[in-house]
């Protein structure tokens, strides 16, 4: 099953679901679990403030569940996935995330910053394996989060990567002074996340001046904000947030003639920002961990071919798309490990399978991928790309953040 931007099962035998309701194979409820069946959990905000990105990461880790089980699974075993809308709500994940793992969830797939950080004693007293669709740092602390694992580059490191370019880039213009910097942010510890766990204090290190600015959830306007950042001299400008918030901020600067380079981390970098924006996000500099799908890269080729096979087109999706099915990739590839050592299939046995990864190649879908028992954060670099007439296009190879 799919979901279209509506959040409504798109597929007719699906017709009258409810987008929260409980997804097995149909619209049912739980049954018992197949003798050599996987079951993986998930939580997706598909009606929350997060789902303009939420959806089409969903839509990726279903499709790759489909895709897995149309090839007979992982090494022979059927792959079963329970998942549920929570539309953000960190209360709502926590039950959901209990309800999934008595019913016994091997792995689970998380979504935002504030729930995947509430849940992490809560995941390490369960040894369950989980990846976040949040790149908040500490969650790839092994020590403070050991069943935690950060499937592409972190906000943090994102953050100091773009942070590090802007330096270069405003030298290169000939600037003397420290560049000044205005950043935007989700009002939410996502938003916060890559200026509290490292930006502020990098940021200092290079000589760069960072100013943050919230921006409300559910705001139609920045004029207000921008009308701050232009007295500040701001010349770079950082968005931390979703694409539909980003959009309507680039909308607001380019009418305000605010003369700034824009930067997006990158869950506003992406297809949805530039049908969003209008044009006003051409331009705009992207850190993208995973690769868009208009990236003909053998690492996004199985994706595309799937979403062709539905009659869909990839342009269309976000490369949330490439992140969540990548996600999933990775927690295959440990489970994949488990079964062929003959161990019997446990999260803590997953985990450590996980931490045997070394250089994983994602076929330039991102950069190579390593744990260790010492360290969950399995990418530290990414490119970063530029918006031009629709099209995302890369303007760097691959930046590694500074240890």
């Amino acid at each position: 099953m799919r979901f279209n931007r509506s959040g409504i099962f798109s597929r007719a035998r699906a017709a009258g679901c409810l987008a929260v309701a409980l997804a097995l194979e149909a619209c049912g409820g739980s049954r018992e679990a197949a003798e050599d069946e996987i079951l993986i959990a998930a939580i997706f905000d598909l009606t929350g403030p997060t789902a303009d990105v939420g959806l089409d990461y969903a839509d990726a880790v279903r499709g790759h569940v489909e895709w897995l089980n149309a090839r007979g699974g992982i090494r022979g075993r059927p792959v079963r996935l329970i998942y549920q809308d929570y539309g953000y709500q960190v209360d709502r994940a926590e039950q959901l995330y209990t309800q999934f793992v008595q019913e016994g969830a091997l792995i689970f797939m998380g979504w935002g910053t504030g729930d995947t950080e509430a849940l992490r004693l809560k995941i390490t007293e369960d040894r369950v394996p989980f990846a976040s669709a949040s790149l908040s740092h500490v969650l790839g602390n092994a020590e403070e989060s050991p069943y935690n694992f950060l499937v592409a580059t972190s906000y943090s490191d994102q953050f100091r990567i773009v942070l590090r370019w802007i330096a270069e880039d405003h030298r290169a213009k000939g600037g003397q002074e420290n560049a000044q910097v205005a950043f935007m942010h989700s009002a939410s510890p996502f938003g916060r996340s890559p200026w509290v766990q490292g930006g502020e204090d990098y940021a200092s290190e290079i000589g760069v001046d960072v100013r943050p600015y919230e921006m409300p959830r559910g705001a139609t306007d920045y004029t207000a904000e921008f009308s701050r950042i232009s007295q500040s001299g701001a010349t770079y400008v950082v968005f931390q947030n979703t694409s539909a918030p980003a959009a309507v901020a680039l909308r607001n600067a380019r009418g305000l003639g605010v003369d700034a380079t824009f930067v997006c981390l990158n869950w506003c970098a992406n297809a949805l920002l530039m049908r969003l924006a209008e044009g006003a996000a051409d331009g705009v500099i992207g850190a993208i961990p995973w690769t868009p799908l208009t990236d003909d890269v053998p690492g996004v080729r199985d994706i595309r071919a799937y979403l062709e096979s539905r009659g869909e087109d990839y342009s269309e999706k976000t490369n949330a798309y490439t992140q969540g099915w990548w996600t999933l990739s990775v927690f295959v590839e440990g489970i994949g490990r488990v079964i062929d050592s003959g161990q019997e299939l446990t999260g803590e046995n997953i985990k450590r399978a996980l931490e045997t990864i070394e250089g994983l190649d994602t076929g330039g879908a991102g950069p190579p991928l390593t744990f260790t028992p010492s360290d969950h954060r399995g990418s530290k670099g990414l490119r970063l790309f530029r918006a031009e007439d629709g099209v995302w296009s890369p303007v760097t190879e691959v930046l590694t953040a500074p240890s």
